[in-house]
C-alpha cells in the first residue's frame, strides 16, 4: 500500500480558512503572483494528501502557499452526502469557485469526489502516482467482515459500499456514519458500531494502516471509480500550471482513473452510484473492471463486465466499452432502481 504523508512543518497555510467561499478575499492569494497558490479542504486527510503534493512543487524549487477553503460537505455532517442539497460535488464547489476567481492556482481533491462533468474553465491536470483504490475494514469486535456475528453494525454512508455488504452479509445491520477519518475511528471506538468501511488510502496516507483488519479487493468488492487517486485541477489556458503540475503526473495512474470515470460517464451514473471499478496496467495493457448494484427484492443484483485495450485504444474508449456491455446486462434498470429506493429510504 502506498503512504504518503506531508513532515511536519513542510507547508506553509494561509489562515483565512472560509466557510463561507462567496465572499473572497484575496488578501493571501493574488493574481499575477509569482508563488504558486494551492486551495484545498480543511481535514486532516486532505491537508495531508495537499502537504504531499505541496511537497513535490517545492522539491522541483516553486514556492507554494496553500489556502484552506471549507466546503458544503465538509460543513454538513448530520446526514449522508447523498441527501445534501447539489449530492455529487458537494466537496469541490467551493475549492473549484476559488479557482475560477483567481483566488488559487490549482486545487487538490480526492478524484472520487469529482463528477464526471468537468466544468467549464475549468482542467483536471494531473495525477500523481495511485495510492491503494481498495477499501477497507476496520474491526472491532471481528477482524474480517465473514467472522462479524449476526446484527452486528458496520458504519458506512455509502451506497456502494451498503449495497455490497448486503450481498455479502445480509443479516448485518448498517448505519450511516459521517465525519472525518479521525472522528468515524472514535466512533468505532467508543462502540457506536462493530467496524467501518474506509478507503485504504486515507487510511495510509494518514499514517493508520495499522487500523486496517482487512483489505476488500475485487471480485467481491469493488472500489470506487478513482479511489486511491489525488487529481490536481487548474483552469484551462494557464500554460504555466499546466507545465508544473504535469511534473508530478503519472501516466499509467492517469490512464488507469480516465477509464474508471469513462466507464461511470457512460454509464450515466455519478459519484454516488453504486457502481464500483479497477483499471490497471498488466505489462503494457490496460485492464478495466466494472461492477453495477441494484435492489433486487430483498437482495441484491449484481453485474460485471471486463475487458483490455486494444493497442490503438484509449482509456477514455476501453471505459465506454465496458459501460456499454453493462449497459446491456441491463445496468440502467438497476441504477434507476437503486435511485427510487434511495429516494423512498431518505423519505421514511
Amino acid at each position: 500500500m502506498a503512504t504518503m504523508r506531508n513532515p511536519s512543518g513542510m507547508v506553509t497555510w494561509n489562515d483565512n480558512h472560509r466557510a463561507d467561499a462567496t465572499a473572497p478575499s484575496m488578501e493571501g492569494c493574488v493574481m499575477e503572483r509569482p508563488e504558486i497558490c494551492v486551495g484545498t479542504r480543511g481535514s486532516a486527510l486532505a491537508r495531508t494528501q495537499t502537504g504531499w503534493v505541496v511537497d513535490q512543487f517545492r522539491s522541483r524549487g516553486h514556492e507554494v502557499t496553500v489556502e484552506l477553503v471549507s466546503t458544503r460537505g465538509d460543513v454538513v455532517t448530520d446526514v449522508p452526502i447523498a441527501a445534501i442539497r447539489g449530492g455529487d460535488g458537494v466537496f469541490v464547489r467551493e475549492l473549484e469557485r476559488a479557482l475560477l476567481e483567481g483566488r488559487i492556482d490549482a486545487a487538490v481533491h480526492s478524484l472520487k469526489d469529482l463528477p464526471t462533468a468537468v466544468t467549464p474553465g475549468l482542467e483536471l491536470a494531473s495525477v500523481p502516482l495511485r495510492a491503494s483504490p481498495f477499501d477497507a475494514f476496520v474491526g472491532r469486535t471481528s477482524p474480517t467482515i465473514d467472522q462479524l456475528p449476526p446484527r452486528a453494525v458496520v458504519g458506512t454512508s455509502s451506497i456502494r459500499r451498503v449495497m455490497q455488504l448486503r450481498a455479502r452479509r445480509a443479516d448485518l445491520d448498517f448505519r450511516s456514519v459521517r465525519g472525518n477519518v479521525d472522528t468515524r475511528l472514535r466512533r468505532l471506538d467508543e462502540g457506536e458500531c462493530d467496524g467501518l468501511i474506509l478507503a485504504a488510502a486515507g487510511l495510509g496516507r494518514l499514517g493508520l494502516e495499522q487500523r486496517i483488519t482487512e483489505v476488500l479487493r475485487p471480485e467481491s468488492f469493488w472500489p470506487a471509480v478513482a479511489q486511491g487517486a489525488l487529481i490536481v485541477q487548474i483552469r484551462s489556458g494557464d500554460a504555466r500550471m499546466a507545465a508544473i503540475v504535469g511534473e508530478i503526473d503519472d501516466p499509467s495512474s492517469h490512464a488507469a482513473v480516465e477509464a474508471e470515470r469513462a466507464c461511470l460517464a457512460g454509464l450515466a451514473g455519478g459519484c454516488l452510484a453504486p457502481i464500483g471499478a479497477w483499471a490497471r496496467f498488466e505489462g503494457d495493457r490496460l485492464h478495466l473492471g466494472a461492477c453495477v448494484l441494484g435492489p433486487d427484492g430483498d437482495g441484491i443484483e449484481r453485474i460485471v463486465s471486463r475487458a483490455v485495450a486494444d493497442e490503438a485504444e484509449s482509456p477514455d474508449r476501453l471505459g465506454r466499452r465496458v459501460a456499454e456491455a453493462l449497459r446491456g446486462q441491463g445496468a440502467d434498470r438497476m441504477l434507476e432502481a437503486a435511485r427510487q429506493a434511495e429516494s423512498l429510504r431518505r423519505q421514511a
